[in-house]
């Protein structure tokens, strides 16, 4: 399959690469690969002022093998400003060596922090940067956000290629950007991967079918970058990286967490979160039932090892 399409640039695809660097490919396989990689990390290296979280009384100890939650926001461009088209939350458990990717619908409604009112949960980031971001995702999902990571999805083309294409199960026969996308296992190429991961009004399921299509190319990324052949293409991986990913985790934290989290990739579980549409003063808003908000709140919360699960959903 070949792609004309120019402008499938809007989503966090690139978050298949972040998750490789902090579980896979962290490790020093000679002293090439290392110095590549912490030069892309303090690259990527943005600090935030952001206070310790109430959730979280005490700083995660990534050296005591401690669970941990990353936030990934996926933008237009580098920008401080600017709606998430998609949001995911990676909770990492290395004792039950397991990692959960939840996507949070874009249209969710939910107070925004710092606002004090409801609204469409992707305009956090566009109202307050990351931190804004960071804490409403954190009331939303009532568990503490550690880390954040923020793509700028131009560069994920670069990276697919770099890892040398993807290959998926694709559930529903579609054309999207002049692409045919039959039903069935399919290889793509990063121009390819684009708009497969972008469509949604052919999709039945709209918004959660794109989910499950993003979260699929994560799923291959990560598995074609953790093969031995991709050692091969680190320096082309680690640059893109380095030009199209923010992070507040420091080189030292993600040595650590390739220590001690490293097996973790192999056993990444996927997380919906389901709503229902509705209509407020004329905005389309994804509506989501107080008992399937604590479902999900609960199950992120046992992931994390944390004993303070709540009763009711916080809105």
């Amino acid at each position: 399959m070949r792609s004309n399409n120019k402008k499938g640039k809007k989503w966090l695809k690139v978050t298949g690469i972040i998750l490789l660097v902090l579980l896979i490919a962290g490790g020093a396989y000679g002293f090439t690969v290392y110095n590549s990689f912490k030069n892309a990390v303090d690259t990527m290296h943005e600090p935030i002022e952001r206070k310790q979280s109430e959730k979280r009384p005490e700083p995660v100890e990534l050296v005591e093998k401690d669970p941990f939650s990353v936030l990934m926001l996926g933008v237009d461009s580098q920008s401080d400003k600017g709606r998430t088209d998609t949001i995911i939350v990676l909770t990492v458990n290395p004792n039950t060596n397991s990692a959960k990717m939840l996507s949070i619908p874009r249209d969710t409604r939910t107070e925004i922090i710092g606002k004090g009112y409801d609204d469409k949960i992707n305009h956090a980031h566009a109202f307050g940067g990351v931190e804004m971001a960071m804490d409403t995702v954190e009331n939303f999902l009532d568990i503490p956000i550690d880390y954040y990571m923020k793509v700028n999805m131009e560069g994920f083309k670069d990276i697919v290629n770099a890892v040398g294409g993807v290959t998926v199960t694709n559930s529903l026969d579609f054309t999207e950007a002049g692409n045919h996308y039959p039903v069935g296992e399919i290889t793509l190429t990063g121009d390819e991967a684009l708009p497969y991961v972008r469509m949604r009004k052919q999709d039945p399921n709209g918004d959660f079918g794109r989910n499950t299509r993003q979260r699929q190319v994560i799923q291959a990324v990560i598995k074609e970058g953790a093969s031995i052949s991709s050692l091969t293409n680190f320096s082309d991986i680690f640059q893109a990286i380095g030009k199209n990913v923010k992070t507040n985790l420091t080189f030292d934290q993600m040595v650590d967490i390739q220590k001690n989290y490293k097996t973790v990739g192999s056993n990444i579980q996927q997380m919906e979160i389901k709503g229902a549409g509705t209509k407020i003063n004329g905005i389309y808003y994804l509506q989501i039932p107080q008992d399937e908000q604590l479902r999900v709140q609960n199950e992120l919360k046992a992931q994390l090892e944390l004993n303070n699960a709540n009763t009711t959903a916080q809105n």
